[in-house]
């Protein structure tokens, strides 16, 4: 008989913040946790992507009665997540301190972009700015161009709310042991700082170059880049590192090896790197994707397409497993829903949104077959 999802059981309250709570919260709720997200009166769930299977109550977190209700809420709770900025929680009376004295099994994530005790721990500041502060911007973007940030995704997701589920996780397995919760603490900045950890460490190397975009793997390197087709707009992605996937590389753009080399320069000599770029450029350029696709799909050189999501929902590609969302302009959504697939344990997807306001009737909210019923 199957256990059910790895977080079966586990009951979270989410506090309804910007990016990278939320999605804390949605790993979590995908992995079987039922989440409780408490939103401010002034705002709407449907509004963010991120509530998806997850129960929502909304809460005036400035009146004490509030704070009294979400105070009995967190004494049967698992998971607390805080995604305010350093000291909010305490102003509302909502020390983390208080609050696993009254639940010891509580566990609390505090999320922030700077460190807490750090130059810039009383200021705002955006996914952009924590990557700045991290390093790991500095190492983003072409030659002789400004930093380019890679949308939200290196600070608020990765940096942020996934290194925060990693965070519960382990708060959890040592609760499995210990039967204590505890406090953890997650920064963007320390998030994405972790992630450049290798390139980081090849900076010290020394054919390594501190001028970005001109290494081997930040799109200096001709072999490892993209390239624009024929039909402008459309990119094949180049990753042919080992030299059995660069041969295939020269096959499948029928390039003799002497047509990329200056005399006796190897194929990892900088030197021979522009030479060897301006070479592929012109010869992708001689082919629409379509065309190139077929010579590479069955050819093992690490060359691919640069599909868009447009290209993934249209052609219905194969993830699994598909969330589908309607809007409210009735266009529909498509996005994977895990990002591990566990073999021997069940989707969660039986869950759905409920939304309740604080005032009114007491309020009982229902998900993943278990009950949460508030005083």
């Amino acid at each position: 008989m199957s256990a059910g999802p790895p977080l079966n059981g586990i009951r979270v309250v989410e506090l309804a913040g910007l990016a990278p709570g939320p999605f804390c919260g949605q790993l979590l709720s995908s992995y079987g946790a039922s989440v409780l997200r408490i939103d401010r009166p002034d705002t709407s769930p449907h509004s963010d992507i991120l509530t998806s299977y997850k129960s929502s109550v909304v809460l005036d977190l400035k009146s004490q009665l509030c704070i009294s209700l979400l105070k009995s809420i967190l004494r049967k709770a698992d998971v607390l997540i805080d995604p305010f900025r350093p000291g909010v929680l305490e102003k509302l009376d909502l020390d983390p301190s208080a609050l696993t004295r009254d639940n010891p099994r509580l566990i609390v994530i505090r999320l922030t972009g700077y460190r807490r005790d750090g130059k810039y721990k009383d200021l705002a500041g955006h996914d952009i700015n924590y990557l700045a502060v991290s390093g790991l911007l500095s190492m983003l973007g072409a030659r002789g161009e400004p930093p380019s940030p890679p949308a939200n995704i290196l600070g608020d997701y990765a940096g942020g709310g996934l290194v925060a589920f990693s965070g519960v996780v382990l708060a959890l397995i040592h609760r499995s042991t210990s039967g204590k919760g505890q406090v953890v603490e997650a920064t963007m900045v320390d998030g994405a700082g972790y992630l450049g950890t290798i390139p980081r460490l090849r900076t010290k190397e020394p054919v390594w170059s501190d001028e970005r975009g001109t290494n081997l793997l930040d799109g200096g390197c001709p072999y490892y880049r993209c390239y624009e087709c024929k039909d402008a707009g459309k990119y094949m992605s180049v990753g042919a590192l080992e030299p059995q996937f660069f041969a295939n590389l020269l096959r499948g753009l029928n390039i003799s090896p002497k047509d990329i080399g200056h005399g006796n320069m190897k194929r990892d000599d900088k030197r021979n790197w522009p030479h060897m770029y301006r070479v592929f450029e012109n010869r992708f350029k001689k082919k629409t994707r379509r065309e190139w696709e077929a010579i590479f799909d069955d050819m093992d050189a690490c060359v691919v397409p640069v599909l868009e999501y447009g290209e993934l929902e249209e052609a219905e590609y194969p993830q699994r497993p598909l969330i589908r969302v309607q809007s409210h302009s009735t266009k529909t959504h498509i996005w994977t829903h895990m990002w591990i697939h566990i073999k021997y344990t069940p989707f969660h997807q039986t869950q759905l949104w409920i939304y309740y306001h604080s005032t009114g009737a007491r309020p009982h909210v229902e998900c993943s077959g278990m009950q949460w019923i508030f005083p």
